[in-house]
């Protein structure tokens, strides 16, 4: 049964990834109808709002979205169209799996998951300016907030979701040493939660130590949880094992909606330029179709890209090669063929 999705291109090289992998997708067979929307930078410029109304009527009709790459200002400007996204459809999980594509890194055969909480802690936006002496923003201070509610949910989905992918591990994250209210409570959830699943070994580490063992020894490691900025730190982390973001797909997932993404920025400093690799919102296309229950189309574009990558004649420049985003794409086609 063909499946209407949401398409939000994005900004910077969005629009040429978004359609290299359109292009894969079809070639692979997925029964997908696309309602393309504008969000981010583009948005801004057409219609006055980062994110418009119609994109988020889009997205409450669909349920699935795919987004490429939005720029989101620093320091000032509009909050993250990401976060928004997140918040707006309670996309509580955010699930980063990183895979090792390219041989003859730094490591060979990495295979983890990280699974972010998606909608609390400092990302919640709880912030402000302190005035002193005469000075508006003489401080700023930010909120954590961490709920069991939320921490139950988070830590449940990611011993369900090792259960469910024949993982055998969850490691939790934390920084309860110091922050023994917030961090505390995510990890005495956490705590019990795992006792549900004697099934999975289940192991807690300060977040610290977590950064410095993954780069040690990544393979002590399986599926990690952890709140939401720490998720997002070592996501990106966790990405530089295998080579860096532009293989590193992630979807956020709530209870009756799913995003799904690259985890690589807009890059506009090559936009325009057709260089960009679309591996990683390829990836997260993947999961879509998993996500929806086309796990054989999927498995036929994960299988295309392992397949292009290993022939090394039609690599991308950040793969050591000299393809270009076209070149690349019509290699993955002819893989499909």
């Amino acid at each position: 049964m063909t499946k209407t999705i949401t398409v939000i291109p994005g900004d910077g090289i969005g629009p040429e990834v978004t359609d290299a992998t359109l292009e894969v997708i079809k070639a692979a067979g997925a029964e997908l109808e696309y309602d393309m929307q504008q969000a981010g930078l583009i948005a801004l410029e057409e219609q006055r709002n980062p994110l418009p109304q119609a994109t988020l009527d889009s997205a409450e009709k669909n349920r699935i979205v795919l987004k490429g790459p939005l720029t989101t200002p620093s320091g000032t400007g509009f909050r993250s169209i990401n976060v928004e996204m997140r918040k707006a459809f309670d996309l509580y999980s955010n699930v980063r799996p990183v895979r090792t594509l390219v041989p003859g890194g730094r490591y060979e055969d990495i295979d983890l998951v990280l699974i972010r909480e998606n909608t609390e802690g400092l990302y919640v936006g709880v912030e402000h300016y302190i005035g002193m002496h005469g000075d508006p923003r003489a401080a700023a201070e930010s909120v954590m907030i961490i709920t069991r509610f939320g921490a139950e949910r988070i830590c449940r989905y990611a011993f369900d979701y090792a259960r469910a992918n024949g993982r055998k591990k969850v490691t939790l994250a934390h920084k309860a040493n110091i922050l023994k209210y917030t961090q505390g409570l995510f990890l005495d959830v956490g705590r019990e939660v795992a006792k549900d699943y004697p099934d999975i070994e289940f192991e807690d580490r300060i977040i610290d130590a977590t950064a410095m063992q993954l780069v040690l020894d990544p393979y002590r490691f399986d599926v990690l949880v952890m709140e939401n900025m720490f998720g997002d730190i070592l996501s990106d982390l966790m990405a530089g094992l295998i080579g860096g973001l532009g293989f590193a797909p992630a979807g956020n997932i709530g209870k009756d909606a799913a995003m799904f993404e690259a985890v690589h920025g807009s890059a506009p400093d090559i936009a325009g330029q057709g260089i960009a690799n679309p591996t990683g919102l390829l990836l997260a296309a993947a999961m879509l179709l998993d996500h929806v229950e086309q796990e054989d189309v999927a498995t036929r574009i994960r299988d295309a890209i392992d397949t292009v990558i290993l022939a090394r004649t039609h690599r991308t420049v950040d793969m050591g090669g000299t393809a270009s985003t076209k070149e690349f794409t019509d290699a993955l086609v002819r893989a499909l063929a």
